[in-house]
């Protein structure tokens, strides 16, 4: 137990270590110019890649007061398009709903390969919407076809899924910390 624990946290830290500081601060100013200017975030994202968008819409919209929705929260509208369209159209139908100039979606995904996030992604930039990819290396994919799609990519390096996962709710956290910051 004592090697798996030491392996996992030196993995962890690693995959912190080598984080671009720069594109948080960029993700972080994106946000906060979308507050400003009384747009949407948009998260999306499958399995645990699901659990953090939802936990950080709840906590970027209590603490920052910016409007953060979370597409899987819906879950007939999840369930009714992936049964009456495509399980890839989940994200898309409910971006062709509500976006509208000036949102930006962020896709999470730990291959960089979910098919209902690159749809959605891509319908997001066919609208002139900003876009963004929180993204892992897993099985080696180096954040998969999503980093290249987005505008802005942040990919947590590490070939684990669990720790792609809990560095994608550190990196939420990182941003909200930042802009409550920046908001003081």
């Amino acid at each position: 137990m004592e090697n798996f624990l030491e392996s996992y946290k030196k993995d962890l830290i690693n995959a912190i270590e080598s984080l671009d500081w720069k594109v948080l601060k960029e993700i972080s100013n994106r946000i906060i110019d979308l507050k400003n200017n009384g747009h949407t975030v948009y998260l999306i994202g499958n399995g645990g890649s699901s659990a953090t968008p939802s936990h950080s819409a709840g906590d970027w919209t209590k603490e920052l007061k910016i409007k953060t929705l979370c597409l899987t929260d819906n879950t007939p509208s999840v369930t009714a398009f992936a049964n009456d369209t495509d399980y890839s159209n989940i994200f898309k139908g409910q971006l062709e709903t509500f976006l509208v100039e000036g949102d930006i979606v962020i896709g999470y995904s730990g291959s960089g390969n979910s098919p209902n996030v690159l749809n959605a992604i891509e319908y997001a930039k066919s609208q002139g919407n900003f876009t963004i990819c929180i993204s892992g290396n897993y099985k080696n994919m180096k954040g998969g076809k999503l980093v290249k799609l987005a505008d802005l990519s942040l990919v947590a390096n590490t070939s684990s899924m669990e720790r792609i996962e809990d560095l994608h709710l550190i990196i939420n956290h990182i941003i909200k910390e930042y802009i409550k910051d920046r908001m003081n």
